[in-house]
């Protein structure tokens, strides 16, 4: 007896949303193992509702800010949806106490989608137990780490040592990604080195990307704390794909220093370049380096200012060996994808 098909996929929201590109990412490669899967992309609750048919296995890749234009209307559009077909979901973005004034009603919608959802998946054990602490003691979403886009890392070249000591954080500007300690600690850097007589030039925080929407006066303040320092702080701007990946190769130290991670892409971002990012200990970046060793170089706050200055003399350590394992990769994670489906089906 033949297996029984995988679910209609929902690719709900913009491309360049980093939930959405992932679902997206996550379907073309689950089509590759089972080309019976069907995707529809959806930009509303109307569109979503337009393509089920009655009675049917759904999926979505949901985060509240995607699904409606508040969080109660985001779990009204769920509800709405499993009212009409089995739907099963992978949540992003959980909530825990950094949401501050939203924490409560976040808490509220997402315990919603578990109520509306036939069966809840998550990227990680650390978003398990964020559900566990913070949704319900016995929820029990199943667990499919994020996939890379390649398995290995790929050949990149080494740069010679710039004069400026520059640190390179990818995606939107937001309090709390840590802008601001990586510029305290590249000012605190370039004091070492030049106090031990090195040739270091400025400290510069770069961002790769633009302002998250509200927050032009985030970047300001940034400005004026890299002045204050006697650094730069500097803003790309909105990056398409193709500028975004390369902007990952140029001259630099990466960091992720993301004060409240649920699950990083960027993290993903710089492994997939070939990049060794220096990444803020948390529980989520201890899962993360169990699972993919020798991809990051885990630091508590008070190392940063240390890592950056050896970074700055040997560029090599912010590079991976080419062929380094990058897996689970997206075919992994499709795979599992898949077999988690199937066992809903029995």
């Amino acid at each position: 007896m033949p297996a029984a098909a995988p679910p209609l996929c929902l690719v709900w929201g913009p491309a360049g949303h980093g939930v959405t590109d992932y679902g997206s990412d996550v379907v073309a490669a689950a089509r590759r193992l089972d080309p019976r899967l069907r995707s529809v992309a959806v930009s509303d609750l109307d569109g979503a509702l337009g393509a089920i048919a009655p009675g049917e296995h759904v999926h979505l890749h949901a985060t509240d800010r995607l699904l409606g234009s508040s969080l109660e209307a985001a779990a009204a559009a769920v509800e709405a949806l499993s009212r009409v077909c089995r739907l099963s979901l992978t949540l992003h973005d959980l909530p825990q106490p950094s949401d501050g004034t939203k924490y409560d009603r976040r808490v509220s919608a997402y315990r919603r989608f578990f109520d509306a959802a036939d069966a809840v998946a998550v990227n990680s054990d650390h978003e398990r137990l964020l559900v566990s602490e913070h949704l319900g003691d016995g929820l029990r979403p199943h667990v499919i780490p994020l996939g890379t886009r390649v398995g290995a890392a790929p050949v990149v070249d080494v740069p010679a040592t710039v004069a400026d000591l520059v640190v390179l954080i990818a995606g939107f500007v937001y309090p709390g990604k840590g802008h601001e300690p990586a510029l305290r600690a590249a000012a605190a850097a370039v004091d070492a080195l030049r106090a031990s007589g090195r040739p270091v030039g400025d400290a510069v925080v770069r961002a790769l990307g633009a302002a998250s929407p509200g927050h032009d006066d985030d970047v300001a303040a940034l400005h004026r704390l890299a002045a204050d320092l006697g650094g730069r702080f500097e803003i790309t701007g909105f990056l398409g794909d193709d500028d975004f990946s390369a902007r990952l190769h140029e001259p630099g130290i990466p960091v992720a220093a993301h004060e409240h991670v649920s699950a990083s892409r960027s993290m993903l971002d710089w492994i997939e370049a070939g990049r060794r990012p220096l990444v803020v200990r948390s529980r989520y970046s201890d899962e993360m380096d169990r699972l993919r060793p020798g991809t990051s170089i885990l630091f508590v706050p008070a190392e940063l200012a240390g890592l950056l200055a050896a970074a700055w003399e040997d560029p090599a350590t912010t590079r991976l060996e080419p062929s380094h394992p990058l897996r689970p990769d997206l075919a992994d994670a499709a795979g599992s994808y898949l077999a988690w489906w199937r066992g809903m089906s029995r």
